[in-house]
C-alpha cells in the first residue's frame, strides 16, 4: 500500500484534475452501482456533506437514535447546515425501527421542518443488517418521498459476511458513505458516492468545509490498493474476533455482551482506569468505560494489523489482571 502511494500519478484534486482520485471515485461507483462519487477526508465529512446535498436549512433528516450520524459527529448537520435531527428507536439489530418512520415524518405544514432523508447504518456495532432486514425500513421512507442515506462505514464488512457484493447491498440507497480507512486499512479518507447531481453538490460542500485537497493522489492510492486487496480478507478479521471472544469468555469474570462480524464487546468487575493501566503495563492498549454497578466494558476490534497470533498474549494479560 506504502508503494502505492509512492507510485501514484498525482494532480491537483482542487481542480479536479488528479488521475488517481478519479480512479478511486470511478471504482467506488461502479463497484456500488451508482453514477459518481467523491473522495473525502473522512467518514464524518462524508455523512455531512451527504446530509448537506440532500437537505437545505430548515429541513431534517431521520436515523436511528443510536446511529453514528446522530449522536457521534459533533451534532455537525445542525450545527452548519442547519438540519434538524429526527432520531426514532433503533432496534436491537441496528434498524431504525420502521414502524416509526411514518410518524416520525412531518406533513407539509409551515410549524414543521421538512423531512427529506433517511438514514441507515450497516455495521452497526458489527451486527449486520441483511438487504432485505434494510429494505423493510427503506420501502417505507421512500413511499413518504424521503431519499435514503447509508452510512456504511463499515459495510464491505456487511457485504462479506452476507456473501453478496456491495451493489447489491447498497442498491436501496440513493447516496452510500464508505470508509477506507477502518477494516480496509488506509491511513484516510471515504468516498460519498450517488446520483450525478448530488455528489457534484457535495463536492461543493467539501471544499466549504475545508476538504479541498491538492495531490491527495497519494492517499486516494491507498483506497484503490485496499479496494483490490483488503475486502474479501475481511472474513480473516471477522474469524479473528471470534477467536478472541472465545478466549475472553473463558476468563472467570468476564462477561461477553456481543460479538458481531469483526467486533465485541466485553464486561469486567472492576475499575475502568486500573483496567486500562494495568493492560498497557502488559503491553495491550485498551480502552475501557465504566459501565456501571462496579463493571467496566470495552469494545475489541480487529483488523488488518491484528492476528490469530495476538489472541493468547492479549487474553493472557487480561485474565492475570482480573485474576
Amino acid at each position: 500500500m506504502k508503494q502505492a502511494m509512492v507510485d501514484a500519478p498525482v494532480g491537483d484534486d482542487v481542480f479536479n484534475d488528479d488521475p488517481t482520485v478519479h480512479r478511486l471515485e470511478a471504482m467506488v461507483a461502479e463497484r456500488l452501482g451508482k453514477d459518481a462519487a467523491v473522495f473525502v477526508t473522512s467518514g464524518t465529512q462524508s455523512n455531512l456533506v451527504g446530509l448537506l446535498a440532500h437537505c437545505g436549512r430548515g429541513d431534517e433528516y431521520i436515523a436511528g437514535d443510536m446511529a453514528h450520524c446522530y449522536r457521534w459527529e459533533a451534532g455537525g448537520a445542525a450545527v452548519l447546515g442547519s438540519i434538524q435531527p429526527q432520531p426514532i428507536p433503533m432496534l436491537e439489530d441496528g434498524l431504525p425501527d420502521p414502524s416509526k418512520i411514518a410518524s416520525a415524518v412531518k406533513p407539509d405544514d409551515p410549524h414543521f421542518a421538512r423531512s427529506r432523508v433517511f438514514c441507515v447504518e450497516n455495521t452497526k456495532d458489527g451486527k449486520v443488517l441483511s438487504v432485505e432486514r434494510m429494505r423493510e425500513a427503506t420501502s417505507v421512507a421512500r413511499d413518504h418521498g424521503l431519499r435514503t442515506h447509508l452510512d456504511g462505514a463499515r459495510m464491505w464488512n456487511a457485504a462479506v459476511s452476507l456473501g453478496i457484493d456491495g451493489a447489491e447491498l447498497t442498491q436501496d440507497f440513493d447516496t452510500v458513505s464508505l470508509c477506507l480507512s477502518k477494516g480496509l486499512g488506509t491511513p484516510m479518507g471515504s468516498v460519498l458516492s450517488g446520483p450525478t447531481d448530488l455528489i457534484a453538490e457535495a463536492r461543493k460542500w467539501r471544499k466549504m468545509l475545508g476538504g479541498g485537497l491538492r495531490q491527495v493522489g497519494m492517499v486516494a492510492a491507498a483506497g484503490i490498493y485496499a479496494m483490490e486487496h483488503n475486502i474479501e480478507r475481511l472474513a480473516d478479521d471477522h474469524a479473528t474476533a471470534a477467536a478472541f471472544a472465545s478466549a475472553f469468555a473463558e476468563i472467570d469474570g468476564v462477561t461477553i455482551t456481543a460479538h458481531n462480524t469483526n467486533m465485541l464487546f466485553l464486561s469486567v468487575r472492576g475499575d475502568p482506569n486500573e483496567l486500562m493501566g494495568g493492560m498497557e503495563a502488559a503491553g495491550v492498549k485498551m480502552l475501557w468505560s465504566d459501565a456501571g454497578h462496579g463493571r467496566a466494558q470495552s469494545r475489541v476490534v480487529t483488523h488488518l494489523d491484528v492476528s490469530g497470533a495476538d489472541v493468547a498474549p492479549v487474553a493472557g494479560a487480561l485474565r492475570a489482571l482480573v485474576s
